[in-house]
């Protein structure tokens, strides 16, 4: 391709496909995923009586503007004294899908849905997870409900778990809904069009902050990532957004986190193994000490969530422009989470940077994995049925999802790249504000504010420090291998 061709979102999902080749994952699906699709024309249908029917309740589903996949339900309703019920319906994805099929050949091979702004590669194919297996509007689906206690200071009372027919009243959007929390929007019209779907969220939304406050508490970090995405209009690049994390998102995730913690216990009290998600206390805590004396903090010598939260919240107070950078090298201080296979009885690692004990990934069978293998364990426990993997299938699955969990995060990072270099090139030549966000001996790394993107500075003087404000030239960009280069305007 020639320097002045134009490239666009065809482009990017050409160098997307040919990043997931290149880090061992399957971009397309086979001649055997195909066939075993063609046989399957209708969701999922059981007829045990022991499923119970809660389809008339005001089920809704929360997620991003755009997601088609939808994975999780929520309703609640009062338990008195103060405490609520909280229910989380799961799509049965096995109930299309079984195990050692094709297609969940793929799904295992994959381990998860890959996203880039130009497109989605997903771990099913979209007739399941976009429809036959997503729990749709106004569509009644088989689902794992998951009915938690919370008291009024966010205390989880007890949970148990079970198989229900839901149906989803309302398709709702995070930014959407967060404007309306916070009194700065209107009321969705899907939300308007349910009587007492306002009231339904309000509530739900108390019950989050009172589980987020009670993490907090407990020293769950709060940490802010940099990770931009493109933004199009048909084709063409014509900007780069970044998320916010907002009441919505925040509402799921504290109901998944509950979920995930209730499902990890279910399957300990059942005496079963569990594929945890677990992000261990750090190897390196003596580094992250070393930073915060760099900002004049002390923090103990003994790893400790809560020092580290308290130290993070107090840093995103002084500095909100540079907490994304501090973020970043905590982030990688810690260590990536992964998969481990916990057995009854052994002492659980937990998650650090979440701040629980008991924690595994369940909510999401339609795009994760994990979340499927677990659905699958969950419904032979309920059933009273062998286990529906061998422990030594398990740890060999743990170590699977995690090491294509990391080949994922590298094409998905990879990607963001690419999708800035796209919309920077007619900026070559032009100048921005950014922080310097990292040095070596030869070079250094820059982030820009607006747009949001990040690049390579060459030409580093020798005073340039980590944290420094500066003013760059962008001075060139290369789409294909997603490198976008910056000098420092002296």
């Amino acid at each position: 391709m020639s320097k002045h061709q134009q490239y666009d979102r065809s482009d990017l999902a050409r160098i997307a496909a040919i990043v997931m080749e290149e880090k061992g994952l399957e971009p397309s699906f086979s001649k055997e995923v195909h066939d075993q699709l063609d046989l399957i024309v209708s969701p999922g249908q059981d007829l045990d009586p022991s499923i119970q029917d809660l389809s008339d309740l005001l089920w809704c589903s929360l997620d991003n503007d755009d997601s088609k996949d939808l994975d999780q339900l929520t309703v609640c309703s009062d338990a008195g004294n103060g405490n609520h019920k909280i229910y989380i319906a799961i799509a049965d994805v096995d109930a299309l899908i079984k195990k050692d099929t094709p297609i969940d050949d793929h799904a295992k091979h994959n381990t998860a849905s890959v996203y880039t702004s130009a497109r989605i590669f997903p771990m099913l194919p979209e007739k399941l997870s976009t429809n036959l297996t997503s729990l749709n509007f106004n569509e009644i689906r088989l689902a794992l409900v998951t009915e938690i206690v919370v008291g009024s200071k966010g205390e989880i009372l007890g949970s148990t778990i079970y198989r229900a027919k839901v149906c989803n009243k309302a398709k709702l959007a995070y930014d959407a809904v967060s404007a309306w929390i916070e009194g700065k929007g209107e009321m969705p019209a899907a939300m308007a069009d349910v009587p007492g779907m306002d009231l339904q969220i309000k509530i739900q939304d108390e019950i989050a902050q009172r589980l987020r406050l009670k993490r907090q508490r407990a020293g769950s970090l709060q940490l802010e990532i940099f990770q931009p995405k493109a933004v199009f209009e048909g084709d063409r690049v014509i900007g780069i957004a970044e998320q916010e994390h907002n009441r919505g998102r925040q509402l799921i995730e504290e109901f998944m986190i509950a979920t995930n913690g209730s499902t990890a216990r279910f399957l300990l009290k059942k005496g079963i193994p569990s594929l945890r998600r677990v992000v261990r206390s750090p190897d390196r805590w003596l580094r992250i000490v070393e930073l915060a004396k760099q900002y004049g903090e002390v923090l103990p010598n003994e790893a400790s969530s809560r020092a580290l939260s308290e130290f993070l919240a107090k840093r995103h107070q002084a500095d909100p422009l540079r907490f994304p950078d501090l973020s970043l090298v905590v982030v990688k201080l810690m260590g990536p989470g992964e998969y481990v296979l916990e057995q009854p009885g052994a002492t659980p690692i937990g998650h650090f940077g979440l701040a629980v004990q008991d924690y595994m990934h369940s909510t999401a069978p339609n795009r994760r994995y994990p979340d499927l293998i677990t659905l699958r364990m969950l419904k032979s426990a309920i059933n009273n049925e062998p286990n529906a993997y061998e422990t030594q299938e398990l740890y060999a699955l743990a170590l699977h999802c995690t090491t294509q969990e990391d080949a994922i995060r590298k094409v998905e990072r990879r990607m963001r790249k690419s999708e800035a270099a796209l919309f920077l090139e007619p900026f070559i030549g032009k100048d921005f504000n950014g922080v310097i966000t990292g040095v070596t001996p030869n070079y250094g790394w820059v982030r820009i504010f607006n747009p949001p993107a990040e690049g390579m500075l060459v030409k580093l003087p020798r005073d340039a420090f980590i944290g420094n404000k500066v003013r760059v030239k962008l001075t060139s960009t290369n789409v294909e291998m997603g490198h976008i280069n910056f000098m420092l305007i002296a």
